[in-house]
């Protein structure tokens, strides 16, 4: 009996837990930015912030780059793994903000932007891997991270205006205490996710095999293109908008447009779908971007560049939702939540190399946003190359095996009573 009434136990709840949780970390963040408008970080001389920007990507990204692929799977392995690093990032995220509101006008201040970007990276690597366990079948899981992705950009609007307000009556540093707040719920809000194990095994020969399938890399490939391309445009205009009248205000407008144009893609994502096949829509993502890069670059303007980025992270929401659907159809005996932490793995890492590249090279605005054009251009000339040659097919849906796949959450009761409820 008792199992039995465990199994009645709404799974839907897991992923409300979730959403609030993300809702709370995105609150924070949106309102760290804001603060940061004001302050040194943009402030600074433009040579010596970016050579401090290039210094601290280094620094912070390199021990990612390491550490996440090997600790990791060892994580997913322990019951409420992904959910005590959840924990530990939104603690540090807390105390990292008020240290923030505390040297806000000191070179210090850098090492703790870049710790909480990094700290933000892991988060979602983490997010990636727990969503799967919050849905009920594999229909859902789709869906569940274009809410997510929702639910990131409604909060982000929602929390800026308080910190706004903060910032123009009280000050910068009222606005990080703000943030500090909200990470603080997020915090209270991880302690009551579900601790699932992610991925009680180790990768098998198959599911090795179907996460290596022609369609599944060829859609790794475009998303992290994408996520690149997105990392080395936020870092460009950053630096060519602080060369032009009231960059700030500007760069501001980038970081609104994107973040909507990130929801935008949310919630679309499934229309076009239902429309479009996969494949077909991450090449579209792509030769968008090149056609944005482009036109852009001739037009020129701080106005243009406020529209690329916020067609690239159109683009790169669309493509992400798409790419999900990809491994979900292809590759039915992997484990979910294990393969999208590996994946938002590498798609973070691509975010901070296109940064790093975007800081290095110091090109003028028009010749960034060709660089951009001409990537995008290259990467689906590429991936058209690979399927033209027969690269890369349809799965024939006899490959689609009746049962969940591992990591999923169950589809019948008597499956659920074979579980222990965690």
């Amino acid at each position: 009996m008792e199992r039995v009434n465990a199994t009645k136990r709404p799974p839907a709840s897991k992923f409300r837990r979730l959403a609030v949780t993300h809702a709370l970390m995105m609150g924070g963040d949106a309102a760290m930015v804001v603060a940061l408008a004001d302050s040194l970080f943009f402030d600074i001389d433009l040579d010596a912030a970016r050579s401090r920007v290039l210094l601290f990507l280094v620094i912070g990204f390199a021990p990612f780059l390491v550490v996440a692929p090997l600790i990791g799977p060892l994580i997913d392995r322990v019951a409420g793994g992904r959910k005590f690093v959840i924990q530990v990032v939104a603690l540090l995220r807390v105390i990292l903000t008020l240290l923030m509101a505390q040297y806000l006008d000191a070179l210090a201040l850098f090492p703790l932007v870049f710790a909480s970007l990094v700290l933000q990276k892991t988060y979602a690597v983490s997010k990636s891997a727990i969503v799967p366990s919050t849905v009920r079948s594999e229909a859902e899981l789709v869906e569940a991270n274009s809410k997510l992705g929702l639910i990131a950009g409604i909060t982000g609007a929602v929390a800026v205006i308080p910190a706004g307000i903060l910032l123009k009556v009280v000050g910068a540093p009222a606005t990080l205490v703000y943030g500090a707040m909200l990470f603080a719920g997020a915090l209270v809000a991880a302690t009551r996710l579900s601790p699932d194990v992610v991925a009680s095994d180790a990768a098998d020969a198959e599911e090795t095999t179907e996460l290596h399938s022609s369609n599944v890399q060829l859609g790794a490939i475009a998303m992290t293109v994408l996520r690149g391309l997105v990392g080395f445009t936020f870092f460009h205009l950053a630096f060519w908008l602080r060369s032009q009248d009231q960059g700030t205000l500007w760069f501001a407008a980038v970081v609104g447009v994107s973040a909507l144009a990130a929801m935008v893609g949310n919630a679309v994502a499934s229309l076009l779908r239902a429309r479009v096949r996969e494949e077909t829509m991450l090449t579209v993502a792509l030769l968008v971007c090149a056609g944005a890069g482009l036109a852009v670059s001739v037009l020129g303007g701080p106005l243009g560049a406020v529209v690329l980025a916020g067609v690239l992270n159109l683009m790169a929401a669309l493509g992400r939702l798409n790419f999900e659907s990809i491994v979900q159809r292809d590759a039915p005996g992997a484990n979910r939540g294990r393969a999208f932490a590996v994946f938002e793995t590498r798609f973070q890492l691509a975010w901070a190399i296109g940064a790093f590249v975007a800081v290095a090279l110091q090109v003028s605005g028009s010749v960034g946003f060709l660089i951009v054009a001409a990537v995008a251009v290259a990467t689906s000339v590429h991936l058209l190359g690979r399927r033209r040659a027969g690269g890369a097919t349809r799965s024939p849906v006899s490959r689609r095996r009746p049962g969940r796949a591992r990591g999923q959450a169950p589809r019948s009761r008597s499956e659920s009573a074979r579980r222990p409820d965690v």
